[in-house]
């Protein structure tokens, strides 16, 4: 068992070496992805659980008394409790508080989505430019010791290639999940908004 797992290691340690000098910025650049994929994953599902239905959400706010989180840790119960810490007690006034509590918290569900989305599409250029130095470095092999030397070769065109690979095996899976929590974070921003619009009209 210990053996195979330190053959493992021995395996892939190779295979970033043979990826040349792009693939340090590669993982470097998917570690920072997965762990804010990771941390939204976990805020939107925080959010989308245990979700409190508009009327009872009502009734706290005339009974001017905080969800309790144990029962309620959905969007609208943080909608809510943070209504109750702000607001004015003039219904004009509380409109508008209601209003920006909920652009903050849906702006906040979409907070670090375009960075990842931009990290998923610089994956792949950078693969892209670790194929034009993997070439390069089998041009300057060709100009120098002809076609002769195919072990030589052989490593500019590994380099060349697995750069290529790990940009997309970086991006495909990072795009992904991409779509997906935004998909998730319109569902709730949506959510949150009827809840605000029908507080708004009910005060």
């Amino acid at each position: 068992m210990i053996a195979d797992l330190v053959l493992l290691h021995h395996r892939i340690l190779d295979y970033f070496q043979t990826g040349g000098p792009i693939m340090p910025p590669l993982l470097v650049i998917n570690f920072i992805m997965w762990v804010l994929i990771v941390e939204r994953a976990l805020f939107l599902r925080r959010l989308g659980r245990k979700t409190m239905k508009m009327v009872t959400a009502w009734e706290y706010v005339v009974k001017n008394h905080m969800p309790d989180p144990t029962i309620y840790k959905g969007g609208i119960a943080l909608l809510v409790a943070r209504f109750l810490q702000e607001r004015s007690g003039n219904p004009t006034l509380d409109r508008y508080i209601l209003d920006e509590l909920v652009l903050t918290l849906n702006r906040s569900l979409t907070r670090f989505l375009p960075f990842i989305g931009a990290l998923a599409g610089v994956a792949p250029l950078l693969g892209l430019l670790g194929t034009v130095t993997g070439m390069m470095t089998t041009f300057d092999v060709m100009s120098t010791y002809g076609t002769g030397n195919a072990r030589a070769m052989s490593n500019g065109i590994s380099e060349a290639l697995i750069s290529t690979e790990t940009g997309l095996v970086i991006a495909i899976p990072g795009l992904y999940m991409k779509a997906f929590l935004d998909h998730r974070a319109q569902n709730l921003m949506k959510r949150i908004a009827a809840a605000g619009f029908y507080l708004r009209r009910q005060l």
